[in-house]
């Protein structure tokens, strides 16, 4: 029987296994987790002739190396990155066949933050509560990568495994403005007026500490209306919480199910993966629109 696995040569900054996630779970703590960038998550998917849902490797601007113990074919997407099979250069966004005992190095973004990596059959690791993506937060899931694991690989999905024969799969660039709609409130009224204008109408832009579990920002603080602290309440994927320092974080796949900072707005799960992709330093503005 074939041996169909990956050996991590080089983890990178940040590689983890990553799906759909594991939505549902907030009552009990848990969070959904799941791919950042979800559109670029299922185009790799496609490519490589997997399900939606199955498991990918989610990068973080250095990318990571792998090796195959049998041949299996690839598909690398989200940040645009230089990919090479055995030291050659292969294409990105389209599916590669990589040989047994070849290694696949997918390299540093050259615009972005994140970079998907789909293998045919996907990434068989075990599920923890229906879902096989890492989260950072709560420890569910397996850990982060790190050189010399292995990753059970699934058995490809169709005839013969076919993958989708294109030459380049067109995707989105990484923002060079992140524009984020937001709903006000719930807490809102937490904040001054004129807070609540300067959110809506100043530039923020994205910090460097940044991660799976929020967008933090840098610009004007935000000034609370009264002072105090609001009793634990539920968090929504989006929230932009406002911490003690002012300063907006939203919310992404990994964030806490509680929270007791005031959340003075929600942001469009549509606009959600365009932040995964947002660089430190990117421009960020927060465009309130109406309550469907």
């Amino acid at each position: 029987m074939t041996d169909r696995a990956l050996v991590v040569v080089r983890a990178g900054a940040l590689t983890t296994v990553q799906d759909r996630g594991r939505p549902g779970y907030a009552h009990l703590g848990v969070p959904r987790s799941g791919a950042l960038d979800a559109p670029a998550a299922a185009l790799v998917n496609r490519l490589v002739a997997n399900p939606p849902e199955a498991a990918v490797l989610e990068t973080t601007l250095n990318g990571c190396a792998v090796r195959p113990r049998s041949t299996i074919t690839v598909a690398v997407g989200g940040a645009p990155c230089p990919v090479t099979v055995g030291g050659r250069p292969v294409a990105w966004g389209a599916p590669v066949v990589v040989p047994a005992g070849e290694v696949l190095d997918v390299g540093t973004a050259v615009a972005g933050v994140r970079a998907y990596v789909a293998v045919s059959g996907g990434i068989t690791v075990e599920r923890v509560l229906g879902s096989r993506s890492t989260d950072l937060l709560s420890g569910l899931g397996p850990a982060p990568l790190a050189d010399g694991a292995a990753l059970p690989l699934g058995t490809p999905a169709g005839l013969a495994g076919r993958h989708t024969c294109v030459d380049v799969a067109p995707q989105p660039r990484p923002p060079a403005e992140l524009v984020l709609r937001v709903t006000l409130g719930p807490r809102d009224g937490w904040f001054t007026p004129r807070a609540v204008r300067d959110l809506t109408a100043r530039t923020y832009r994205v910090s460097s500490a940044s991660n799976r579990i929020g967008l933090r920002t840098e610009g004007p603080a935000l000034e609370r209306a009264f002072p105090g602290e609001l009793p634990s309440e539920g968090m929504v994927l989006g929230a932009v919480q406002v911490p003690p320092d002012g300063r907006p974080v939203v919310f992404l796949a990994d964030h806490p199910t509680t929270g007791g900072y005031p959340v003075i707005a929600v942001v469009r799960t549509t606009d959600l993966p365009a932040a995964a992709q947002a660089v430190p330093g990117t421009p960020v503005r927060f465009v309130p629109v109406r309550r469907r």
